[in-house]
């Protein structure tokens, strides 16, 4: 086994304090994650001139140093020299709560909830971009000539092929957005310790077929709106399909019943009894209680921030949210505007909110360029790292650029947030909305009908321009002002 690593990490034992200062480490696919007992005894400055070390970071509580695609081997090494038992991400995020106040811990609980379920969703908006692009943009003439400007008959109407494409991609787009809320549910009860196979089957008791279609309550009549008939009272038969707060909702409901028969109920006959109460009860609860409210509380959510989207205020809330959505990744809080965006795109049939996140993606990637075009010969080792970071952010991954490159230096962050919120008062004052969420990046048009990708690009190309330019000159002003001996100073010298 390699231990190339075995000296590097016996610094970074003594530079984040010693053996006694960690409480626990683990690593993910880039980064090791540490929970220090005092993270002011981590010498940061140290630690990140160290040969493997190409940036470091905290968030939710964690000490993160990022190691790049060698972490592994890395993580191996340094729990070897430093005699610590490595832990799951899990059990990190939990002792890492220690240092948050119960608001931070709510937050990222909720934001934990989402993280995963978020591949689902984004492959979710890719097939329906791909779709939209099948079905929505008449790019062909009745004679089947190509003219993307006076075509009149789409790829479906063209080709027996891609409509059977068509139809077939629905059963993919069907499961993941109509049939969320299943995925919520089991998330929620993954988060919180449940039985996961209760949640999955409390989420489908949300969408069943038995119901009424969520999309077709609002033109149904009050006749048409199929009830269970217990004699003495009548409960609707509506389904939940796409709703996010009912199935949160439902998912804690579920959560707190089993730990409440767990309790009360004798250990011989739990697995009897307390599967049993639980889900019946929490499907009982959801449909009669819980999923009116939360389907309440969502429209409610959704109107004001579609209100604040629309109104005569549009472009300063715009204004606040483009330039403060990049913090928010910081947080790791950015996960609960998934939940908005669903809430709008089931009510409004689209979001204006997820093109601000995808231009926010472009403006951090934009602002490492910047830094790439700065240093790329005062500093090519860099490029290790900017590259990288680049790329992932075009296609809509944040964290690397933030923490490996922006945050470090500081001004490509602030450049990147001013070039956000100018992109966001744009696609908001112009009224730009997704069919849905996509790649929160440059592939993101994909998410657009046809006769708004104009739109997105130019859009795009001024969040790409934007954070460069004042990048590049902020970065050259500020080496301006670096210290350095003077002509005189060095002939004395």
């Amino acid at each position: 086994m390699s231990n190339r690593f075995t000296q590097e990490a016996t610094q970074l034992v003594e530079l984040l304090g010693g053996k006694e200062n960690i409480n626990a480490v683990t690593h993910c696919v880039t980064r090791m994650r540490f929970v220090l007992a005092d993270p002011n005894k981590a010498d940061i400055q140290a630690i990140e001139a160290l040969p493997s070390v190409k940036g470091s970071f905290t968030q939710a509580g964690q000490f993160q140093v990022i190691i790049g695609n060698e972490v592994a081997e890395y993580y191996n090494d340094f729990t070897k020299v430093a005699g610590i038992e490595g832990v799951s991400k899990d059990a990190v995020k939990q002792q890492a709560k220690a240092h948050q106040n119960p608001l931070q811990q709510l937050m990222s609980n909720l934001a934990e909830i989402f993280a995963p379920i978020i591949p689902a969703i984004v492959a979710g908006g890719m097939i329906l971009g791909f779709r939209n692009i099948l079905e929505a943009v008449p790019m062909f003439t009745e004679a089947g000539a190509f003219d993307i400007v006076n075509g009149t008959q789409t790829i479906t109407q063209m080709s027996v092929f891609w409509n059977g494409v068509n139809h077939f991609l629905w059963l993919l787009g069907e499961a993941i957005f109509h049939f969320l809320p299943v995925g919520i549910v089991w998330a929620v009860t993954r988060k919180m310790g449940a039985t996961q196979i209760l949640g999955i089957v409390l989420g489908i008791t949300l969408v069943s077929p038995q119901l009424l279609n969520a999309y077709g309550v609002s033109g149904a009549a009050a006749g048409d709106i199929p009830v269970w008939d217990f004699g003495f009272a009548q409960v609707q038969m509506i389904g939940y399909q796409a709703q996010v707060i009912p199935a949160m909702l439902a998912g804690f409901a579920l959560v707190y019943l089993e730990r409440f028969f767990k309790k009360v109920i004798p250990n011989v006959i739990q697995m009897i009894f307390v599967p049993l109460l639980s889900l019946l009860i929490a499907v009982l609860i959801a449909h009669l209680v819980l999923g009116p409210i939360g389907w309440v509380i969502g429209s409610w959510i959704s109107d004001v921030v579609y209100q604040g989207l629309t109104s005569s205020f549009r472009v300063i809330f715009a204004a606040i949210f483009g330039f403060f959505y990049a913090p928010l990744v910081i947080t790791g809080l950015h996960h609960m505007t998934n939940a908005i965006d669903l809430q709008l795109q089931s009510v409004y049939d689209g979001t204006l909110l997820w093109p601000m996140i995808a231009f926010s993606n472009i403006a951090q990637g934009s602002a490492v360029l910047g830094v790439w075009w700065l240093h790329r010969k005062s500093n090519p080792q860099e490029s290790q790292v900017s590259v990288p970071a680049l790329i992932s952010c075009y296609l809509g991954v944040t964290e690397p650029a933030m923490f490996g490159i922006n945050l470090k230096y500081g001004f490509p962050f602030i450049s990147a947030m001013i070039g956000s919120a100018i992109a966001a008062v744009i696609s908001v004052g112009t009224g730009l909305m997704a069919n849905t969420i996509g790649v929160g990046g440059l592939p993101g048009f994909l998410s657009f009908p046809f006769n708004k990708w104009g739109m997105f690009f130019l859009i795009a190309l001024i969040v790409i321009v934007v954070p460069f330019f004042l990048t590049v000159t902020l970065g050259k002003r500020a080496e301006s002002k670096t210290v350095t001996p003077t002509t005189q100073e060095q002939t004395l010298a």
